[in-house]
């Protein structure tokens, strides 16, 4: 299972899981209709508000949540936290209530359910639910700043990239974790991990880079 397809780390996710030999069947939940032609993939338009009419279709023994949303997309607190921590719950307890065995979602470096920073905590609140959930397995992704073409322009965070990029060479040993890190390597590190032995639930940004090559 997919929840994030269109997203920046969710499009790497789409395009590696399809091709997985792990994976027979990719089920794939959008809000938009989308069109994917592979032989492997099966697309389901939900309502993320009454996400509970499309649990039948949540079988499958991984879940791979790539959701999430800007504060300047959102348009409020309120609208950033439903799609950051309520959605991404929702999809978790429908996907353990269905038997689903792991669960692979992607958080943020920082991530902190006491922070002051608000973004960081409702990330840090999102990763502590999630673990009370009972899953199998529990795989928590904390990527730095996310390299790739995303769809919309963001000035702040091309910003972020440019200055990040220009202190890369000094980010090593507890810096390494915040250097900036491919949509494509984070998305190949979910995938390997999600088929490793289980050895922790939390995986920082440095440690994805050496799981994602």
């Amino acid at each position: 299972m997919l929840f994030g397809a269109t997203g920046l780390v969710g499009r790497e996710l789409l395009k590696r899981l399809l091709n997985d030999p792990h994976y027979g069947l990719v089920k794939i939940f959008l809000r938009k209709k989308l069109t994917v032609k592979h032989l492997n993939a099966s697309v389901h338009q939900v309502n993320f508000e009454s996400l509970a009419d499309a649990a039948s279709s949540f079988s499958g023994d991984d879940c791979f949540c790539a959701l999430g949303t800007t504060m300047k997309t959102a348009g409020s607190k309120e609208a950033f936290r439903k799609v950051d921590y309520e959605y991404v719950l929702n999809v978790a307890r429908l996907a353990k209530q269905q038997g689903v065995k792991r669960f692979i979602v992607v958080s943020s470096i920082g991530a902190n359910a006491h922070s002051s920073n608000f973004y960081l905590k409702t990330k840090g609140e999102m990763e502590a639910s999630l673990q009370q959930l009972g899953f199998e397995q529990i795989l928590i992704v904390r990527p730095s700043i996310l390299l790739g073409k995303r769809k919309e322009v963001r000035i702040g965070e091309r910003i972020g990239i440019f200055f990040a990029r220009m202190a890369n060479p000094f980010m090593f040993g507890p810096l390494d974790k915040y250097r900036p890190i491919k949509a494509r390597v984070v998305a190949k590190a979910m995938i390997n991990l999600a088929n490793l032995p289980p050895e922790k639930e939390i995986y920082e940004s440095g440690e994805l880079q050496e799981y994602g090559r």
